[in-house]
């Protein structure tokens, strides 16, 4: 597949008015609002157009799988630090407009942060550039970044450039005995000291912390925090919380919490897990009041995962305020004239 392909098929839905529904490897189609329209399939356009180790970006089409990529990286010592899930056969594409990411994310930051340029098909079939390939080449509206998270109502994400860094010289987990209002407490006591804690993960009684970073922080850390070294292999313990495939994550349906890290314990049953030094939590199908909890902590909350009869009644995203919806209907309109692109997936006018 070739870019002129995705503009001819996107031209050609804009003059019929046809809506199309972007699909890469398919791996994401459970999350956001109902799939809708023709099926563009983007997967064929893919490859790694550039990978300067020694800059740090890297370069790839689209339909590029995101487990070849992390593969190159990984032959120079390489990684992507924000840890995006890859679900069976997740594309670069796709992890770009979800902006999911994974265990990560507490230290180094989400999707966005790492994404520094984009080449976009508009609604129009119009091909446009924004950032570039370092971070001093993003001046004014970022809009690289803006797309993150999208869900592709705004365009397909034809190339993309992401920041990314060396993997870990040393790396430790360790695993306490807490309840979970212990938990979100020492995670906070320790979200406050110059630890070198990467990631957390708590379920049922357990806290795993991970700790990144040179061997003597390493070390120093584990002496000074205590706990017990992680009794299994470690690497596949954070495998399976990337990828979601750990036992909190069974079931129906599953909530995804947004809160201020020192939120305490919400009087939601349910709950599954604790990420990100207690700013992510994840809560089962009993959580029906969860969206109303997490806005009263000053967080949101995301249907992540439903069946069908539950997704056509219930936004998966929190309601926007009216400035935040006005911005977002003015950029539907500048991007995607006549709303042709992944219809609803966002939201039920988006």
């Amino acid at each position: 597949m070739k870019l002129d392909d995705l503009v001819a098929a996107i031209r050609a839905a804009h003059g019929s008015h046809t809506p199309l529904r972007i699909r890469g490897g398919g791996s994401k189609d459970f999350y956001g609002g109902m799939l809708a329209g023709e099926v563009l399939d983007v997967a064929g356009y893919r490859g790694i157009v550039a990978y300067e180790p020694t800059e740090l970006y890297l370069t790839a089409r689209c339909g590029t799988p995101l487990a070849e990529i992390e593969a190159t990286l990984a032959e120079c010592g390489q990684r992507l630090a924000f840890e995006p899930p890859g679900f069976f056969g997740a594309t670069l594409g796709g992890c770009v407009a979800a902006g999911l990411s994974g265990p990560g994310r507490q230290q180094a930051g989400a999707v966005r942060d790492f994404v520094l340029g984009v080449k976009l098909v508009d609604g129009t079939g119009q091909v446009l550039d924004f950032g570039g390939q370092v971070m001093k080449n993003v001046a004014g509206y970022d809009v690289s970044r803006l797309l993150a998270g999208s869900l592709g109502t705004l365009g397909v994400l034809a190339e993309v450039t992401l920041k990314v860094l060396p993997k870990p010289v040393a790396e430790r987990t360790l695993v306490f005995g807490l309840d979970a209002a212990e938990a979100v407490a020492r995670l906070n006591q320790w979200g406050g000291r110059p630890l070198p804690i990467s990631a957390s993960f708590w379920h049922d009684g357990q806290l795993w912390l991970r700790l990144s970073g040179a061997g003597a922080a390493v070390e120093a850390a584990c002496s000074e925090l205590g706990g017990r070294p992680a009794s299994v292999d470690a690497d596949n313990f954070w495998h399976a919380v990337r990828e979601q495939r750990h036992p909190a994550y069974a079931g129906g349906v599953l909530w995804r919490l947004a809160v201020p890290t020192a939120t305490p314990v919400l009087p939601l049953a349910g709950l599954r897990a604790i990420e990100w030094g207690g700013a992510l939590r994840w809560y089962g199908e009993e959580a029906e009041t969860a969206r109303a909890a997490a806005a009263a902590a000053g967080g949101h909350a995301t249907l992540y995962r439903a069946p069908e009869s539950l997704r056509c009644r219930v936004d998966a995203f929190a309601p926007l305020s009216p400035a935040l919806l006005a911005l977002h209907r003015r950029l539907k309109k500048s991007f995607d004239p006549l709303g042709i692109l992944n219809p609803g997936r966002l939201y039920a006018e988006f």
